[in-house]
């Protein structure tokens, strides 16, 4: 089938209509997930679990889910959250390893625990309790991206000011002597390529919202490493009095400006969905005008939008909408700003 993309002129406002998905790229078999839980009369928190929960098994553009992104020590671990718009509930896991439906782990730490976030091993303890299996999240794939990184004296890495010199080989790292602090060109080409996201705002016919995000993180961090995905108000944010938001790119620059939650609270204000999402765009320029990011917003009246930063090589971003007013679910594509 031929791919079906609609361009939105930058600050162009929707048409308005409920129920609508809006997730971020063009993760169409997500965005056809989602849908058809909403049709079949599940719920908005149903949906983003199931919509998201597809990307895992799809493991899309390899930047979710297993065999994907793996770290430092070759090894891939996912973070993933979702939200209750209606009670501002929010599950969330991060660095979990060893089990591969990350946001349906999440949706049982709203269920089963009075927490918000859960990390790491104790993560996946926490999964397997939870009914999850242990299963290996390596494959061929990621074992091959980690062998041609190693072989290529580990670069890119997110290390800096540390002996052996970061930018020219392996590890292990420690600090020098003397610290001289040198100022981090953050390479654009190596987000673009190596990290993304699915992020997705649901919100159903009664006007009830929910969002969840669900990544492999950023290829190569350093262990523990944790980005924006997990996170309340930066990875996704949901809030049935206004609306939903979903960040995606280079989380260790994006969770700083908490996205998600500022652009909800544009949408409160009373600010059409894509100028909301230009406003927190812009806000994060200010500080790294040549970070990789872009953001999804979508208001109670159904009515959505998108952003995000221009820099070379990402021009333009690709998102998807499920809404009664298309026939299908559709990629659609904003401008860069």
């Amino acid at each position: 089938l031929l791919s079906l993309a609609v361009l939105m002129p930058a600050g162009a406002a929707s048409a308005a209509a409920l129920p609508v998905v809006i997730n971020t790229w063009a993760f169409r078999t997500a965005a056809e997930t989602a849908w058809r839980v909403l049709e079949s009369g599940g719920s908005e928190l149903d949906a983003v679990e199931r919509g998201c929960g597809q990307c895992e098994i799809d493991q899309c553009d390899g930047s979710v889910g297993y065999g994907g992104s793996p770290d430092e020590s070759g090894e891939t671990t996912l973070d993933a959250m979702i939200m209750d718009g209606n009670t501002m509930e929010v599950g969330a896991v991060a660095d979990l390893r060893r089990v591969k439906n990350a946001i349906g782990v999440a949706r049982k730490v709203i269920e089963y625990t009075k927490h918000t976030l859960l990390v790491g091993e104790s993560a996946s303890l926490f999964a397997v309790r939870m009914g999850f299996p242990y299963e290996d999240l390596t494959t061929q794939k990621s074992l091959s991206l980690y062998s041609e990184w190693l072989n290529q004296s580990c670069q890119p890495n997110y290390w800096k000011n540390v002996v052996p010199d970061s930018s020219k080989s392996c590890g292990p790292y420690k600090r020098p002597e003397e610290v001289t602090y040198k100022e981090e060109q953050t390479s654009s080409q190596r987000s673009i390529c190596n990290h993304d996201t699915i992020g997705m705002v649901v919100i159903g016919a009664s006007g009830t919202v929910a969002s969840g995000t669900s990544t492999n993180g950023a290829i190569h961090k350093i262990p523990g490493r944790v980005g924006d995905s997990p996170i309340a108000g930066a990875g996704s944010y949901a809030d049935s009095t206004a609306g939903g938001a979903a960040a995606t790119g280079d989380g260790d620059i994006m969770m700083r400006f908490l996205p998600s939650y500022q652009a909800v609270e544009y949408m409160r204000m009373g600010t059409d969905p894509t100028v909301a999402c230009q406003k927190v765009i812009s806000r994060i320029q200010k500080y790294a005008p040549k970070f990789f990011g872009a953001i999804i917003c979508a208001n109670t009246t159904g009515s959505y939008g998108a952003a995000c930063n221009k820099i070379p090589g990402f021009t333009q971003f690709h998102f998807m909408v499920s809404s009664p007013l298309l026939s299908q679910p559709t990629e659609q594509v904003v401008d860069c700003i």
